[in-house]
């Protein structure tokens, strides 16, 4: 049996064919079975200045879907028995009563939500707000992002990232868990829409659709679809928050252990049976969102690897080929100590990230990096210490004490930040799969079936 995994991350996209094998189980999968990964298709994920806001290519991106559904279909035909769309967090998209694609889904770091913050606590308190949703407040959000909407008296259906994917593979519209919970409008007790929050917000819960729970198939392919990639699958709900599918991919039954997903975003938290949503949790800006298993990630979003992915793409288009591995030598050769909040508004989109990290150190006057090793040190440094701070903060909201860390994603083949989050954090830094949201995607798929 093979199962794919679409896993769309904000900087690039994958196409991945899971096989079920015997044999020994890898370290981290959630159950006992052994997947083998095979990487079918690889493609960027850019986003654009359309219409004066930064947008998703979501007809490029779902070009690139069904280029990898092509090729998978045409190596392994009927084996392949279903799909799971995994994506980022909070975006989404609008449809009209047509069910057309109204336009292409605005980027969460375009600058239309500055402000809302503001002016959703004038209508709703922070800390009412905090009680109901129980997410970290951050101008990305769905919530916020919908009071700066020009769309909505148009729209007749609002589908997160995951849930549009699904919608043009098989017609049918609902909204997934994972994804939603990321979203500032969901009950965090009730896991339903919140009343209070639309009502407040003044938005149009009409929008949202049905919430639909990992494990559910959601329908196969429509008949056209089906004829252009040359086979049919199952379309499964996963964990379509990429975050929910790469926790998925941890096994640990103790209770002592936190995780990092480790990609554009640290999302670095621990699971737990029930939201937390106490003063401690609220103060400490951190979410609760939804896991695959019905379980709570307990967690708090951190600037991650856009840092570094920001630094290289500038470094490229100023003449240089940067090699990833070669740049995690350098910087293990530099003596460059100082730090800075990789959290700090100046690192969310600027024009050079090379001169935002100067401009803050040169205001505290710290030692600047002059070589790309040093910028490198200092990102993995800044991130190390970052870790360490919401660790502790971990500790206390949660009541248990962290022995060990779990990173997974791209960043787990960076030893230099391993070593430093060992350093900093004072655990155990276990490395996970590099593919973890796509390994977490397709064991959900193999449940369904198991």
């Amino acid at each position: 049996m093979r199962y794919i995994a679409a896993d769309f991350g904000a900087g690039s996209g994958r196409v991945i064919v899971g096989t079920m094998c015997a044999g020994d189980t890898r370290p981290c999968d959630s159950t006992r079975v052994n997947i083998e990964l095979e990487e079918i298709h690889r493609f960027e994920n850019n986003q654009k200045m359309i219409d004066g806001h930064l947008r998703w290519d979501f007809y490029a991106l779902f070009n690139e879907l069904k280029t990898g559904l092509k090729k998978a279909f045409a190596k392994y035909g009927d084996e392949i028995h279903s799909i799971g769309i995994d994506t980022w967090g909070v975006d989404y998209g609008l449809l009209d009563k047509e069910g057309r694609l109204i336009s292409n889904p605005i980027c969460y770091r375009d600058s239309r939500t500055q402000g809302m913050l503001e002016l959703a606590f004038q209508k709703l308190p922070k800390d009412e707000f905090f009680k109901r949703a129980a997410n970290q407040f951050m101008e990305i959000n769905t919530a916020f992002q919908l009071l700066s909407e020009t769309e909505l008296q148009r729209a007749d259906k609002l589908l997160f990232m995951p849930d549009l994917f699904n919608y043009f593979l098989t017609g049918k519209c609902c909204n997934e868990f994972t994804i939603a919970s990321t979203s500032q409008l969901l009950n965090s007790l009730t896991h339903e829409w919140d009343d209070v929050i639309f009502d407040r917000l003044n938005l149009p819960k009409r929008l949202m659709q049905k919430m639909v729970y990992p494990g559910t198939v959601i329908g196969r392919f429509i008949d056209e679809l089906a004829e252009e990639v040359g086979g049919n699958a199952n379309v499964v709900a996963v964990g379509s928050h990429d975050t929910a599918s790469a926790v998925a991919s941890i096994n640990d039954t103790s209770d002592d252990w936190a995780f990092i997903s480790s990609g554009t975003w640290s999302l670095m938290g621990t699971p737990t049976k029930e939201p937390i949503i106490s003063k401690e949790a609220f103060d400490s800006d951190f979410t609760n969102e939804g896991m695959t298993d019905g379980r709570i990630r307990f967690l708090k979003n951190i600037t991650g690897l856009w840092l570094i992915q920001q630094l290289v793409k500038e470094w490229e288009q100023e003449g240089y080929k940067c090699d990833y591995s070669s740049l995690v030598r350098e910087a293990e050769q530099s003596s460059v100590s100082s730090s800075f909040d990789v959290d700090d508004a100046r690192f969310m989109n600027p024009d050079k990230m090379s001169e935002a990290i100067i401009s803050y150190l040169k205001e505290r006057n710290l030692t600047l990096p002059t070589t790309k090793g040093d910028f490198m040190r200092c990102v993995c440094i800044s991130l190390a210490k970052k870790y360490a701070e919401v660790k502790t903060q971990m500790e206390r909201c949660t009541n248990k004490k962290i022995n060990k860390i779990y990173i997974v994603g791209g960043g787990s083949k960076n030893q230099l930040l391993n070593k430093l989050a060992a350093e900093y954090t004072g655990c155990e830094v276990i490395r996970g799969e590099v593919e973890a949201t796509a390994m977490g995607n397709i064991l959900m798929q193999f449940t369904i079936d198991n």
